[in-house]
């Protein structure tokens, strides 16, 4: 049986009804009459024609109920909807909502805080083509006759500023309860509502937005009523309606297609995910302990609220320009609490593992937002932007260049901008955007620079018309930007780039281009790749950066033929091609013959920031422009058609034949060396006193540092000489990665590769007292490994007495002389 009537003194009103306004009531029998009365009065004193006026009782304990009924006894234009218990706002508006027949409706509380003659200005701006006008408090020209308490007005400033943040950005007050509808279409908007709080407001608002029915916001005169049942607390109660509303209203599809991407980056670190602490990507050499030591480090600097941009645990006593390096600060101090409960491997394990599930959605929301509206096309595009063989390279080794999500969410705030809309907000997020990501990875950020550089250029050389609407906006919203971006990350820069430890620019050597085979070969962990054939073309397993395929290069091709009519794939196309050209550096040999020709990266490879960029890199930048084309191609061969078409299956077979030849196999992985149990069970705290080093032999560099690994199993409790990190070498402060070369450190590298003994000659012993004085030795530590014998005989050599085999090493304690 129903518990809510409806109470009318005749027929309810015909379809000839102007105007229906709807009025919310809980408990208001001291306002409702005179609000009744001065609404009636109003309409009939102005030209609004036909009109109607429902009251909605939400259960009202009181004599609201009485008092609407005796109004509608009165005057048949007014009506009563009475429900017997109260189930708040929402749900009594969207009952009187449904009830009207109006061709325009108006909300309004009962209070009449916005005065019913506030009706003529929103009647006067719906009239100009809005689907509402909404009253503003926070509006240019709006009038605040009675104020809140202080406390009261703040708290429902900040609950109004989240509120529209999370639901409906551009609007500034969604809660004044003034609101004017165009009729057919707050009836579809409140049908379809499900809220029964405060929240209503927002919801419809945001169904507005969704269906594309432009809102004006209108400012109005607003008086502060004693007895309003609104609480600072429903403004965190709305917000919990519109988060689960939120939840509610997600696709399928996105939501499968986020299961997917997670799915996905987890089969591919399968192999670590088996137990983190003690698997290791193979393929990595040395970066997994380094990464590993970066999480570790930055943890204990937040732990201790030390300076997170240095630290002297590695490469004592000189230590490492933290800044100057890439260690994330924007993931690994987030996952702090992470490294200190679980360690670091679990917190890099998530760190990259997400981010990359992370980067995937990101491309994806950003694909099915600005390019094609078709899910599965989306899906796949972004999937090519996310998986594509340069990314599962850098996968095995630089969370830096695999964690993107800020990238398309950098993009996606460029186009706002240049749509001007709301260009100071949209410039100073962008200036957040671009803070935080300078925080992920820095050279990413410079790439993705340059790939917006040759889109930008390329559309608006097709599309003058929209180049000449945007670059006002654009350049404003920059600027910005800048001015946002700026304060936080000057100080940060100095450090990187002026600070101790800092470095002008990274050697990489003369190979650190692309071949323009490798663009069309197969990566090693393609399904159709051959280790053989990718080192060959590429530096080493984690700088593979092309490597697409060659069936993927001439579906491109043929996608850029077939499409060529439309701006976007012409402005796709000079970023693919651009990037492809620039990755091939200063010069590069043409296949199958002797001609070397100069390379467009000349122009750049000197300039400050290019100068440390490996240019093979700005490969990369072709994943997610393939990956756009791709979703555009094909999101036309699965639109919807009469009958299905030849072409099109033919189109998806060509897609999945370039596809599968790059699907990427799990990441190599294999079990850790073992950590010796003197630095496991803490056998070292013995033989090292305060300010003293523990010095490992070969004394760790870039190409062997299982030392750091050591470090953090023993909870970064002793300093390091040497280590992996990039550091400045020589008067001109080159940028190198390890330590500055020093005599003792030399010697020891030689023999462990060498496995020949040198003659230790006083000058050999006197270099040594002088290293070991520099690095404040306190320990020196020889674990098995290959060479061993030799490397013992020369380390007695140097020390002048053999060392002492301690719980699973050899050990010369300098404290019992030298």
């Amino acid at each position: 049986m129903s518990t809510e009537s409806r109470v009318s003194a005749q027929p309810e009103v015909g379809l000839g009804t102007d105007l229906t306004v709807v009025i919310p009531a809980y408990n208001e029998e001291r306002r409702l009459g005179p609000t009744l009365d001065a609404v009636r009065a109003h309409l009939d004193a102005s030209d609004q024609g036909e009109w109607e006026l429902i009251v909605v009782d939400d259960g009202s304990t009181d004599r609201t109920a009485e008092i609407a009924a005796e109004a509608a006894a009165a005057d048949p234009r007014v009506q009563l909807i009475r429900g017997e218990r109260n189930r708040g706002k929402g749900h009594a508006l969207r009952r009187g909502v449904l009830a009207s027949h109006g061709r325009r409706v108006l909300v309004t509380d009962a209070d009449l805080a916005a005065p019913i003659e506030e009706l003529d200005h929103l009647d006067k701006a719906l009239a100009e083509g809005p689907t509402a006008a909404i009253g503003s408090r926070a509006r240019p020209g709006a009038t605040i006759g009675a104020h809140q308490h202080r406390l009261r007005e703040l708290l429902g400033r900040t609950g109004n500023f989240l509120i529209r943040s999370v639901a409906v950005p551009g609007i500034r007050d969604t809660q004044c309860g003034f609101k004017l509808f165009d009729g057919d279409r707050a009836r579809e908007a409140f049908a379809a509502s499900r809220l029964r709080g405060w929240g209503i407001d927002v919801e419809i608002l945001q169904y507005f937005r969704r269906a594309g029915w432009p809102v004006a916001e209108v400012p109005v005169r607003w008086s502060h009523q004693e007895g309003s049942k609104v609480r600072p607390l429903d403004y965190v109660r709305v917000l919990a309606e519109l988060t689960a509303l939120k939840a509610r209203a997600v696709r399928r599809a996105d939501l499968l297609a986020t299961l997917c991407f997670l799915a996905l980056s987890f089969v591919l670190y399968s192999g670590r995910w088996t137990s983190p602490d003690h698997r290791y990507l193979i393929d990595s050499m040395q970066d997994q302990n380094q990464w590993e030591w970066f999480f570790a480090v930055t943890a204990e600097n937040v732990r201790h609220l030390d300076n997170p941009l240095f630290t002297t645990l590695q490469n004592f006593p000189d230590g490492v320009n933290l800044m100057a390096n890439t260690v994330m600060l924007g993931l690994s101090v987030p996952l702090a609490p992470l490294t200190w409960l679980f360690g670091p491997a679990l917190a890099l394990n998530v760190a990259m593992t997400g981010g990359l599930a992370a980067t995937a959605v990101s491309w994806y929301r950003l694909i099915a937002k600005r390019l094609v509206p078709h899910r599965g096309a989306a899906a796949v595009g972004a999937g090519l932007a996310a998986f594509a063989p340069p990314m599962i390279s850098h996968a095995n080794a630089h969370p830096n260049f695999i964690v993107l999500f800020m990238i398309p969410l950098i993009i996606e705030r460029a186009l706002r901008l240049c749509e001007g809309t709301r260009v100071v907000r949209d410039g100073v997020i962008l200036g957040l955007y671009t803070t935080y990501q300078i925080f992920l990875g820095e050279e990413p950020l410079l790439l993705a620079v340059l790939g917006m550089l040759l889109f930008a250029a390329a559309y608006a050389l097709v599309r003058r018309d929209v180049a000449r609407a945007s670059w006002r906006p654009l350049a404003r919203g920059l600027g910005i930007a800048l001015a946002v971006a700026l304060p936080l990350i000057a100080f940060p820069l100095y450090w990187q780039f002026f600070g101790p430890q800092s470095y002008k620019s990274v050697l990489h050597g003369d190979h650190a281009n692309n071949s323009p085979l490798a663009f069309l070969a197969f990566a090693e962990r393609s399904l159709a790749g051959s280790k053989d054939t990718a080192d060959a073309l590429a530096m080493n397993p984690t700088e593979q950066n092309a490597f697409y395929g060659w069936p993927l290069a001439a579906l491109a091709f043929a996608i850029v033929v077939r499409l060529w009519e439309r701006p976007v794939v012409k402005a796709l196309t000079v970023t693919v091609l651009g990037a492809a050209l620039l990755s091939l550096g200063q010069k590069f040999r043409v296949p199958l013959t002797d001609v070397v020709l100069p390379g467009p990266w000349a122009l750049l490879a000197d300039r400050p920031l290019f100068e440390s960029v490996i240019e093979a890199r700005v490969g990369m930048v072709c994943a997610p422009a393939l990956g756009m084309l791709l979703a555009l191609a094909l999101a036309r061969l699965l639109a919807p058609r009469p009958t299905p078409a030849a072409h099109g299956y033919a189109g998806l077979a060509a897609v999945a034949v370039a596809l599968l030849p790059i699907v990427p196999a799990p990441l190599t992985a294999v079990d850790r060396v073992e950590v010796p149990p003197y630095i496991a069970e803490g056998t070292w705290r013995d033989h090292l006193g305060e300010d003293e080093t523990l010095v490992p032999i070969p004394v760790p560099d870039a190409a062997h540092a299982e030392a750091l690994h050591w470090q953090t199993t023993a909870g970064l409790g002793f300093r390091l000489p040497g280590g992996y990190f990039n550091g400045p070498w020589g008067p001109d402060r080159v940028g190198i990665y390890g330590p500055s070369p020093r005599h003792t450190s030399n010697l020891l590298r030689q023999v462990s590769e060498t496995g020949r003994i040198p003659r230790v000659t006083p000058a050999w012993r006197a270099a040594a007292r002088e290293d070991l004085k520099f690095w404040r030795a306190g320990v020196l530590v020889l674990p098995p490994q290959p060479n061993d014998g030799q490397l013992r005989t020369t380390v007695d050599a140097l020390v002048g007495r053999p060392g002492q085999w301690v719980n699973g090493v050899w050990v010369w304690d300098l404290h019992r002389g030298s």
